[in-house]
């Protein structure tokens, strides 16, 4: 007996180490949710005194109607939603290939839709269903054999101890509400079971109250996700902006949460639906967009005032329920678009010996052609019609696949699986030959870094440099400047990983060479949006004299002046600055920013930073690689926690160069050695390194 014991202890001492392990991979297979925003707001639909309110997010009505708080809590005594059937709700979710459900236990109005001991605010003590729906669904979804997540808010505009009502919903938390809400979460993590994601929204947190909030939900439920508006990068995966479909690929868990309308989440009652056919393609491709990225969808329902679901979004969820289940095996459990770069006519997805081409356009000439296959190809196969005799050709590792004239597009997208006899790999389309390697050679590693919502952003997180060479080992030289000194970083050489600190010895003096480069005219401009919203990035060079720009010139511009600016909050400022060059070089330039700076090069990314320290002030050397001739830099600076803006560009006349000597590293004797740097000692994957100016000498 006691021998079954303990075999019944390491059982389930394995299964507990298992659940601890983040990030979830379950989580991460899954690619597609359900996000449902159901509350008081629910019952109004949009509509206060008779009339529609057309401005802001429908759920957020009492903020953007001016509703009296005591008027806005009438609501409840007859909120009575007794078409709410959690069974069908769980039951829709599965017919749509979803695979958790997320639920708004408490909303921004801090009207609990679970019974909280810490308020009677709440569904159960003041409306007359007397039920808690929360519960309800966490049983259903059990029952169902899906996932149970749910979403809280961080500001609540009913407690009376927090901020008030503001515009920005990221007020900072008062000691007495940060309390409350780990009351709170306390309690939902205790009492539902479960639960597979904390989708945390809105507030400005300090870093102590993130950690705070995140170490309590770790303690009650270890493999629970973590949901990066938290804030300050304490989270296990990072929430791009609402309906954000980024063009790069992110290396560290995400999501993208999708509302079925871009102007609500929350029903509303007279919303212009349009066809059902255009928004399933709609939100199919933004589905299939995502997952070929490496994330997570998040799509939301609104239910109605009685928890009805919407029969319109009842529709578009069993439509693409529908294709979904004739793609399943392109979609979940898949990994991001292994080429570099997403093709022209669609998307791509991988997983074990297969790639997925997600073809939205016929190409012209009926090819479809992968540069860089390696491995023996077993079938082509179109997974709408089962035909698995495509043709295709190999040649110098190109992967040409022959459309049939037969062949057409779907109304969303017709899907290929090409199928390996074994593993496929692609070879890299960057390969450095010379014994640099320096941040415009190299492959870019991006997470998403956020302080708070109006502070979400790209973040540069690695460096990777596939590095061919014949050699059996390498010696690597770090050169650094003083912003990286005493950084501790993270060098991968063919999976072989070493730590190092950047101790600040072995430095030399380099000069800049102001006679190859002449500043040139200044700009200024009014920024719009969350400080990672720079619509310039990826555009090329910005005509700032054009007939229609809304760049400001500044008259009599001289190098190193910066503007002051008195900002509001939530402001951004663009500097823009052309720098003219002689000859290609490395030239040295002070970035300044107020609480942050957001730094393109001709128009392509060089870094990104906002400290959770909240400075005032931000000072960055950079040193450019300028190309001959005209170049722009450009700043963006977010006025988060300041009144005043102090930006621009400062030269420099010389800097310190330091030398790190790593240690020895066998390679064995392959041509192609994969190599990458990253950060060791970030609060999380999500912060950005912060090591632009490295270079390594092989």
């Amino acid at each position: 007996m006691k021998k079954i014991n303990f075999i019944v202890f390491l059982l389930l001492f394995a299964f507990v180490a298992k659940a601890q392990i983040k990030p979830n991979q379950l989580w991460l297979d899954s690619k597609y949710s359900m996000f449902i925003h159901f509350g008081l707001y629910s019952k109004l639909g949009g509509v206060w005194m008779g009339e529609p309110v057309r401005q802001g997010y429908s759920e957020q009505i009492q903020s953007f109607a001016g509703i009296f708080s005591d008027w806005y809590g009438y609501t409840a005594y007859s909120f009575n939603p007794e078409k709410w059937n959690a069974d069908e709700i769980v039951e829709l979710a599965k017919k749509a290939g979803m695979r958790s459900i997320v639920f708004t236990s408490k909303h921004h109005d801090g009207f609990c839709m679970y019974h909280s001991k810490y308020t009677d605010y709440n569904i159960v003590d003041m409306t007359p269903s007397k039920r808690d729906v929360m519960k309800e669904l966490a049983d259903a979804c059990r029952r169902g054999g899906i996932r149970f997540s749910v979403y809280f808010s961080l500001i609540d505009w009913h407690f009376p101890e927090a901020y008030p009502i503001s515009s920005h919903n990221a007020d900072p938390l008062t000691d007495a509400h940060y309390q409350y809400n780990l009351n709170q979460v306390e309690e939902i993590m205790t009492n539902y079971g479960a639960i597979s994601e904390i989708w945390f929204d809105m507030g400005s947190l300090t870093p102590e109250q993130s950690s705070g909030l995140y170490a309590l939900v770790n303690k009650l439920q270890p493999s629970c996700m973590i949901s990066g508006r938290l804030g300050n990068n304490r989270a296990d995966f990072s929430v791009l902006a609402d309906n954000e479909y980024p063009e790069y690929k992110i290396g560290v868990p995400w999501q993208t949460a999708a509302s079925m309308f871009d102007e609500t989440w929350s029903y509303r009652s007279w919303q212009e639906r349009g066809k059902v056919g255009d928004k399933v393609k709609e939100k199919l491709r933004s589905l299939v967009k995502v997952v070929s990225r490496g994330g997570n969808y998040l799509l939301n329902i609104g239910p109605d005032g009685d928890g009805a679901v919407v029969p319109f979004e009842r529709d578009v969820l069993l439509s693409m329920g529908e294709w979904i289940a004739r793609y399943a095996e392109a979609i979940y459990g898949t990994r991001s678009n292994p080429f570099e770069h997403n093709p022209s006519w669609g998307d791509i997805t991988c997983k074990d010996k297969a790639l997925y081409l997600f073809v939205y356009d016929k190409p012209a000439n009926g090819v479809i052609s992968l540069n860089g296959v390696k491995g023996k190809v077993d079938y082509v196969e179109n997974l709408r019609t089962k035909d698995d005799g495509i043709k295709y050709s190999f040649k110098k590792e190109t992967l040409n696949i022959l459309l049939p004239d037969t062949f057409a597009v779907d109304s969303v997208a017709s899907v290929l699986k090409v199928a390996f006899d074994d593993s496929f790999t692609i070879e890299p389309e960057r390969v450095v030959k010379e014994n640099t390697l320096t941040a415009e050679n190299a492959g870019k590693i991006y997470g998403y870094s956020a302080l708070d919502y109006y502070c979400g952003f790209k973040s540069l997180i690695g460096y990777t440099w596939d590095y061919q060479k014949r050699t059996s080992s390498v010696v690597p030289k770090i050169y650094y400047t003083e912003n990286e000194v005493g950084r501790k970083i993270q060098l991968t050489i063919d999976g072989k990983t070493e730590e190092y600190v950047l101790d600040g010895k072995n430095r030399v003096t380099e000069y800049a060479d102001d006679v190859a480069v002449r500043w040139g005219n200044a700009y200024t401009s009014r920024g719009r949006g969350i400080f990672g919203m720079v619509p310039f990035e990826g555009k090329g060079f910005i005509d700032a004299d054009g007939k229609d720009s809304e760049w400001e010139k500044i008259n009599n511009y001289k190098a190193g002046n910066l503007q002051n600016r008195s900002v509001l909050p939530f402001y951004s400022e663009y500097m823009l600055l052309e720098l003219n060059a002689s000859r290609d070089l490395y030239y040295p330039v002070k970035v300044v920013g107020g609480n942050s700076a957001y730094v393109l090069l001709n128009g392509e990314y060089v870094s990104a930073e906002f400290p959770d320290s909240r400075p005032e002030r931000s000072e960055k050397l950079l040193v450019l690689h300028l190309k001959k001739g005209k170049n722009q830099l450009l700043v963006k600076t977010y006025n988060r926690y300041s009144r005043n803006l102090s930006f621009g560009f400062l030269p420099v006349d010389d800097w310190t160069v330091y030398r790190f000597d790593c240690d020895k590293t066998n390679t064995g004797v392959e041509k192609l050695h994969r190599i990458e740097v990253k950060a060791a000692d970030r609060v999380s994957g999500m912060v950005p390194m912060s090591l632009e100016n490295i270079r390594i000498e092989l």
